[in-house]
């Protein structure tokens, strides 16, 4: 029921009402407009608002009108292949309504109300069914089979259930207590989707990027933050990890950047092809696309908007991966509003909410089973924009202490061109533990002891250069100079990795542990030609170490790697004859 109350004062997109009865996080209209807003506060008789749209002309004495339900989405078939704005409007159907320009007061459904999808029943009359239970699919497209489910505050015993083609407003199941139940469903942003049990992450989200699946693992299910300065390569990680992850669904969140970067990710995810299936990209993609210049409040939502639909899919079973760029710009958002609110401002004006929104947002994330007994998991990856790169700033520290894996960008490696530009040094991951069992039974017994190996260099590394400075590395003692050299084939060769060449984009296991063995085969072998007298020197000028770095980029990896092996085996075994010999 439609309740009225009349604006009292307006400030930005923060709007107070007067004469309002109205629930916390209610859906209202403001203005003569009706622009989209949402209540956030409740003071005596003033209700408090905040607008999803540009406020400006909107004025005191405007009639205000409360919907008397929270925020909500349409889940159904049809957000595949789909571009939403930060509250769920699509994209081309504002471009129908109002070209280029978005207008105020301006709302579209979710869900293509007129379109047709074929239903199968997978349940028949007088079968029960509580909240969760699948009662048919539907093909929304051509690999992914979308299960149609009760809402999970409803339950009962079927009346009549058809098959045909349906749009998601039509009735498809009728229970015997007169319920009527759509393909398409509402449900509030906010409250997160009720699952039987959460479950234990013990599988890696699979990336194909070696720095990522290596050394610093993020379990399927598990949460990640990508700090880094302008430049470091945010954006073009997280639409990597879209494109090659292991996850069947992808929700991709713009929440609040730049204009021209959302702008070539809208152009770029349709015509980027799946490699899984060989189709395109956005048959499993949902993209949110809420720019810095668009109303500072939709910002705040569109985060929710994107987890809401991804438990929505994890409900079916599948494995879902979100990626949130940037929660700097959502929590920047909080900052403008809380301000608005007359709000006692926490560190650097952020809300003393900060940490308990960030964790209310994150802990959606996991494995769970849901209520119609599927096992599905959502994958959070959060970028996160630091002022500066300062990571001690209240967003970065906040987020370090609920996710398990911190993956710290670097402006200085970016400005050497060493990309992905993830410091080893400062990111970690707390799923290593967890997921050892499965990298020694999938990948290889010894994979663990290679990487750990290869960290411990680095780490040394790190404590070399500050000596190289000062004496150069000439002045250390050769067993040191051999691991620099080591250390630098492990970045050149492992670390880095070229997003846009077209084989070394992707690394798949196989080719990560071969990289790594081949790497620490050769540290063995330097180190025991070492032992024998042979100088660095000459170990260093051995072709196949030359010729090693090459092999990631060759599309016969298996063939090129063996030859380039095969070679280092009669190099040092030729340097060890000869400087035997002179002994």
């Amino acid at each position: 029921m439609e309740v009225k109350g009349e604006i009292y004062r307006v400030a930005g997109p923060v709007v107070t009402a007067i004469g309002l009865q109205a629930k916390m996080y209610d859906l209202v209209k403001v203005g003569n407009e009706g622009l989209m807003g949402e209540v956030i506060q409740i003071v005596g008789p003033k209700t408090i608002i905040q607008v999803y749209e540009e406020t400006g002309g909107v004025k005191p004495g405007e009639k205000c009108v409360s919907t008397g339900m929270p925020l909500s989405l349409e889940l159904g078939p049809g957000l595949l292949s789909s571009i939403y704005d930060g509250v769920q409007r699509p994209l081309h159907v504002l471009l129908e309504k109002m070209g280029s320009f978005i207008q105020r007061g301006v709302s579209a459904d979710g869900l293509d109300h007129k379109r047709l999808w074929e239903f199968k029943p997978v349940v028949k009359k007088g079968d029960v069914v509580k909240g969760g239970d699948v009662i048919g699919v539907v093909q929304e497209t051509v690999n992914i089979e979308h299960k149609i489910m009760v809402h999970p505050d409803i339950s009962g015993t079927i009346a009549e259930i058809k098959s045909g083609n349906f749009t998601v407003i039509d009735t498809i199941c009728t229970l015997t207590d007169g319920k009527e139940l759509q393909m398409m469903q509402k449900w509030p942003v906010r409250r997160p989707r009720p699952v039987k049990k959460k479950l234990l992450p013990t599988k890696p989200l699979v990336t194909g990027q070696r720095i990522l699946d290596g050394l610093f693992p993020v379990a399927k299910g598990g949460t990640a933050a990508i700090p880094g300065p302008f430049g470091s390569g945010k954006t073009v990680t997280q639409q990597q990890l879209s494109k090659w992850s292991d996850t069947e669904i992808v929700v991709y969140v713009g929440c609040g950047e730049r204009g021209n970067e959302m702008a070539d990710v809208l152009h770029d995810f349709p015509e980027l092809e799946d490699p899984q299936t060989g189709r395109p990209l956005m048959e499993r993609t949902v993209l949110i696309a809420n720019t810095s210049n668009m109303p500072v409040a939709a910002r705040e939502a569109s985060v929710y908007t994107g987890i809401t639909i991804a438990e929505y899919y994890r409900d079916m079973g599948f494995d879902v991966s979100l990626m949130a760029d940037s929660t700097s710009r959502w929590a920047e958002a909080m900052r403008e509003i809380s301000s608005r609110l007359e709000e006692m401002p926490g560190e650097e004006g952020y809300p003393a909410y900060l940490s308990a929104r960030l964790a209310e947002f994150y802990e959606r994330a996991g494995v769970a089973e849901s209520l119609c007994g599927q096992t599905g998991s959502i994958t959070v990856i959060g970028a996160v924009s630091p002022p500066g790169g300062d990571f001690s700033e209240p967003v970065t520290q906040n987020t370090l202490r609920i996710v398990k894996v911190f993956w710290a960008l670097d402006a200085k490696l970016s400005q050497r061109r060493h990309f992905p530009a993830i410091n080893w040094l400062t990111s970690y991951s707390l799923y290593k533990e967890t997921l050892n069992d499965w990298f020694t039974a999938n990948v290889a017994p010894d994979y663990v002891s290679l990487r750990e190996r290869a960290m411990e260099m680095l780490q040394v590394e790190s404590e070399l250069n500050e000596i190289v400075q000062l004496v150069g590395s000439d002045a250390l003692p050769e067993e040191q100079q051999l691991l620099l050299e080591i250390t630098r084939m492990i970045r050149e060769i492992f670390l880095q990795q070229n997003a846009f060449h077209p084989i070394d984009t992707y690394s798949p296991f196989s080719e990560q542990y071969r990289l790594m063995q081949s790497i620490m085969k050769f540290a063995d072998a330097a180190q025991e030609a070492l032992k024998l007298g042979v100088p660095v020197s000459e170990i260093v000028k051995i072709q196949s170490k030359d010729e090693l770095p090459k092999v990631k980029f060759e599309e016969n990896f298996d063939a090129s790697m063996n030859a380039v092996m095969t070679k280092m085996d009669k190099e040092f075994a030729s340097l060890r004859g000869e400087f035997a010999s002179q002994r």
